[in-house]
């Protein structure tokens, strides 16, 4: 067993209670939820929104929640969400909503491509939250004939989502929160043994707090470790760490996906099938749909969710958010989904099955696909310079 580090200097909250939610219809209804019951706040961040009918069923909950006094930001990518229709952002103005653009690509303060908001963080009154993967689109959503992509999120209340009220007012005045904001506090009802902390990777302003997660997962795990990615291609420093763990005699399974919006990333991720199951990392392919959720669990203690991918662009370009929940119970319910989706949705890649289905045309492939993705990284990261006077 992990005895979580619970010292506050870890960041660990206490009194919260946390439940998995499944993308599609169960997010999107009780986001819709925890808009029409909001009183006071609500904070909004997320990489891509929409104008499609997800999009406006969710700006129609924001706008109705303005009407009634409630104070309503949201701050979206300024690349990812660029497309959402201009008159729906007028509504959104007009109704009084506080709106604005994360950074948009060569107007924002500085010239970093790669370094996208891509969090999605949802608050309502300091006290209900939203942590996952899941962006504001019909993609995301169970639509007639059409199911969501698979994603989760973490539903959480109580104490944690002070700090992820504060993270938001940092994101939203592009600094650290005022004090009179930080000193805000809700009580909550929640586990006295639910921790719970935020996680935040943001290369640029020095902080890598999701990675330096995983690798406590690696250094940690007793006896196994899931992990969900849905863009699963790790950096030198991961896949040592990966080694070190299964040499220990780790468990590791990796739930990836067989259709993927980036066929490129896709290709090479298989680049990597080889090296993980010569080192006895069993791999899952998911089929029914694309997988988009990042998620993974550590010995039935502890989980991490939220918007990270297994790869260098999270882990040196994007601004990602994750929550550490070390809370048993939690941890069982997420290990029962993966282990539910693992049988009836996945396919087992094997070393036999590599070999039947790889001819040395796709093992090209896989390779210049690999290639091609690691010069577009370096594309995107190249001419970043860590900002350590900033916060």
């Amino acid at each position: 067993m992990i005895n979580p580090p619970l010292s506050a200097r870890n960041g660990y909250s206490p009194n919260n209670s946390v439940r998995l939610i499944r993308g599609g219809a169960p997010y999107f209804t009780l986001l819709e939820e925890l808009i029409d019951s909001a009183k006071q706040s609500i904070h909004l961040q997320v990489y891509i929104y929409e104008g499609d009918e997800t999009g406006t069923r969710i700006t129609n909950a924001l706008i109705r929640a303005a009407q009634r006094g409630v104070k309503v930001y949201m701050l979206l990518d300024g690349y990812a969400s660029r497309p959402l229709p201009a008159a729906m952002v007028d509504d959104i103005k007009k109704a009084g909503i506080h709106f604005r653009w994360f950074e948009p690509l060569l107007k924002g303060q500085h010239f970093y491509v790669g370094r996208r908001m891509h969090h999605k963080v949802f608050v309502a009154d300091r006290l209900h939250s939203l942590v996952g993967g899941m962006n504001i689109s019909d993609r995301y959503n169970d639509m007639p004939g059409q199911p969501a992509w698979l994603d989760w999120a973490a539903f959480v209340t109580g104490d944690i989502s002070t700090e992820l009220y504060n993270r938001c007012i940092q994101m939203w005045y592009r600094r650290s929160a005022k004090p009179h904001l930080t000193s805000l506090r809700t009580p909550a009802n929640g586990a006295n043994d639910c921790f719970i902390r935020v996680r935040i990777n943001d290369w640029v302003l020095n902080k890598n707090q999701v990675s330096r997660s995983y690798l406590e997962m690696f250094h940690l795990a007793q006896s196994h470790i899931t992990i969900m990615s849905s863009y699963f291609l790790p950096g030198r420093v991961f896949r040592k760490n990966l080694r070190l763990a299964t040499k220990r005699g780790i468990k590791v399974r990796v739930i990836v996906t067989r259709m993927s919006d980036i066929m490129l990333a896709k290709l090479a991720e298989r680049f990597f099938y080889p090296w993980l199951l010569r080192r006895n990392i069993e791999i899952f392919e998911y089929k029914r749909k694309i997988l988009h959720g990042k998620i993974a669990s550590c010995d039935g203690q502890w989980v991490t969710v939220g918007s990270y991918n297994f790869n260098d662009l999270s882990a040196y370009a994007s601004i990602e958010l994750n929550l550490d929940v070390h809370y048993p119970e939690f941890s069982k319910q997420v290990d029962q989904a993966l282990e539910k989706i693992i049988t009836e949705d996945c396919e087992q890649v094997t070393m036999d099955w590599l070999t039947r289905k790889t001819t040395l045309f796709h093992k090209a492939l896989y390779r210049i696909s690999y290639m091609i993705f690691r010069s577009i990284l370096f594309l995107f990261t190249f001419y970043f310079k860590q900002e350590k006077g900033r916060r």
